[in-house]
């Protein structure tokens, strides 16, 4: 199942693929629900499930802007060579002494990365590493607390979303890690809309507005 996700400044019911409502259906394995951010991702999941003999539902949110941004293009030796991956780390922390600089982590899934990554004061972050999580469920909670475990200087860990504070993945994975977070931590923190009746703003003004919000609160270190 496709269905498209991602806060663009349209109407409503056009933002919200109600990713709220697939997780709190998902326990047990009964349903795969992923979030990918690049093409090579998107290959890699549907690959797995025309190969797995015992497949779940598979639901596939899918943000309508990145068809068309070349940074979530893939390259033909991801395609070959490549697999899919339920957590991104950030490719600027490769090496070790770069990683014990890192105090904090954005974690967050989707379109969202890039309006990240795209905004002005990305590049003035030195302390902060952002995280992609494209398998929402079942959570990847092994692969998280790793990847955490790797940040040995690590004090915070933000969930930045879109959505608002009782809609998206936030409650899902909060309550999955909470209980697990490495000493340093105690709790996930969030950035993101408020709590909402509606999944979105409806008028593109008001939405840029609050999206800009978003980003300089998240980025700001």
């Amino acid at each position: 199942m496709l269905l498209p996700h991602g806060y663009e400044g349209a109407g409503p019911e056009h933002s919200s693929a109600r990713i709220e409502r697939f997780l709190q259906l998902s326990a047990e394995g009964n349903v795969v629900a992923i979030n990918c951010s690049t093409a090579a991702q998107y290959f890699h999941a549907l690959r797995l499930q025309g190969r797995n003999p015992n497949a779940r539902p598979l639901v596939i949110f899918t943000p309508k802007s990145l068809l068309r941004l070349k940074a979530a293009a893939g390259h033909l030796d991801e395609l070959t060579g490549g697999h899919f991956r339920p957590v991104i780390d950030d490719p600027r922390f490769e090496d070790k002494k770069a990683r014990d600089r890192i105090e904090r982590i954005l974690m967050c899934s989707g379109k969202i990365y890039y309006d990240l990554t795209g905004h002005a004061a990305y590049e003035k972050m030195t302390k902060t590493a952002i995280v992609r999580l494209e398998l929402l469920s079942p959570l990847p909670t092994e692969e998280i607390l790793a990847l955490l475990a790797s940040y040995p200087n690590l004090k915070r860990l933000v969930w930045v979303q879109e959505e608002p504070k009782n809609m998206g993945a936030r409650a899902h994975v909060r309550r999955r890690l909470v209980e697990r977070l490495p000493d340093k931590i105690s709790d996930v923190e969030y950035v993101g809309r408020s709590y909402r009746a509606s999944p979105s703003e409806g008028y593109g003004g008001a939405h840029a507005v609050e999206q800009e919000r978003i980003l300089k609160e998240a980025l700001a270190e």
